[in-house]
């Protein structure tokens, strides 16, 4: 089968397994054939995915590529945010930080969504134990819901083992900013015309312009002399030159932006904005 038609089939088959999904979670009685022609479909489509993955890699294409010219750029890009969810996960247990090279300054900003996060987190660890309970007579109701909510939960802490892991991070004349695991925007520090301590609690969308609140608050606001890229999580070009941040520490990432460079044997490093 050919990449084309791969991907094709990936457009049809994977939206024909959710409505199955859902008809099962709300009591729907499908008939055994429709079933086993809908999981059937899956299984082939994994089968023939993995057969042309391996074919690809043989011909000395990378993964990421060859996952690319496969799936729909839609499904890569939130599977590889998936991933991100999990592996920031693994280093929040071992209590390590994402991007974070010596010599660099982290800054995090991750303190003021903390309660909100974990109140998400105990309501959904109530439901969960509820619904299981409730639908304890209905075999594939309840496997179909415990899956579900599991799942829930474990992005729930995936969403803030991100945004622990992965603080802004400042070194080797970049700032890198980013927001859980779907933003992670480099700006080169030649690029900052100024840093702005502001605290907005109302955020209107415009084109060029990047918020990034934590518990509905920006404390920072960057203005560029250029455009830098911030792509949405699907992958949409988004050029932006006013980005509007959130720190733990606003002040002390202000100072960093803002104090004189200190002198180098090795040449002068990059201007510093203004604040």
């Amino acid at each position: 089968m050919s990449r084309r038609w791969l991907r094709r089939a990936a457009w049809l088959v994977l939206p024909a397994e959710l409505v199955v999904v859902v008809c099962l979670v709300a009591g729907a009685g499908l008939p055994l054939p429709v079933l086993l022609a809908a999981e059937t479909a899956v299984a082939a489509l994994v089968v023939a995915e993995g057969v042309a993955l391996v074919r690809l890699r043989r011909r000395g294409m990378s993964w990421r590529r060859a996952a690319g010219t496969l799936l729909p750029e839609p499904v890569l890009r939130l599977a590889g945010h998936e991933l991100r969810l999990w592996h920031s996960m693994a280093l929040w247990v071992r209590r390590k930080r994402h991007g974070v090279g010596a010599g660099d300054l982290a800054f995090g900003h991750a303190r003021d969504d903390a309660p909100m996060m974990y109140g998400l987190l105990f309501v959904c660890v109530v439901e969960t134990v509820g619904l299981s309970v409730l639908l304890a007579d209905r075999p594939v109701a309840h496997a179909v819901v415990l899956v579900l909510d599991v799942q829930t939960v474990l992005f729930l802490l995936g969403l803030r083992a991100a945004a622990v892991v992965r603080p802004h991070v400042l070194g080797r004349g970049v700032l890198r900013v980013r927001s859980g695991a779907h933003v992670d925007v480099a700006i080169p520090l030649d690029r900052i015309a100024s840093v702005r301590r502001e605290s907005l609690y109302t955020h209107e969308k415009a084109d060029g312009e990047l918020d990034l609140p934590v518990g509905s608050r920006t404390s920072l606001t960057l203005s560029l002399t250029e455009p830098v890229n911030a792509p949405s999580l699907l992958g949409r070009p988004r050029p932006v030159r006013v980005i509007r941040l959130h720190a733990d520490d606003p002040a002390g990432l202000h100072t960093a932006l803002t104090r004189p460079p200190l002198p180098s044997s090795a040449g002068p490093a990059p201007a510093r904005p203004a604040g």
